[in-house]
């Protein structure tokens, strides 16, 4: 199993070139390695909730989560509600499901804290 210190270090591929998403199975084994991260019921994506102290904590969060998104050439959904709850989104859009970049980028926004 990859831990969350081999996906950090890792950079992502492009979408045309990464074959097939993993299954459900498949990437709900990665989860034990990646703190905060859940899976959707559908397999299809994944998300973590934050609870920020105000709207520029939300903003600063966000901007964060872009430049991990822009190195990497892997966007996740954002959403910012209540001007404090955010919600990162990941999938691989291109291909319908979860693939190897979104547990790359998911860990490397856990590094922001």
């Amino acid at each position: 199993m990859t831990t969350l210190i081999d996906f950090s270090k890792k950079k992502c591929l492009p979408c045309e070139g990464m074959g097939k998403v993993m299954s459900k199975q498949e990437a709900a084994e990665q989860f034990n390695n990646l703190p905060g991260w859940v899976l959707a019921d559908d397999g299809k994506s994944m998300e973590r909730a934050y609870v920020l102290k105000n709207f520029a904590q939300g903003v600063d969060k966000i901007n964060r989560i872009k430049d991990i998104a822009e190195s990497e050439g892997h966007h996740p959904d954002l959403h910012l509600t209540g001007f404090k709850n955010l919600k990162v989104v990941l999938s691989t859009h291109a291909l319908g499901g979860i693939t190897e970049n979104d547990f790359i980028v998911a860990a490397k926004i856990n590094q922001l804290g």
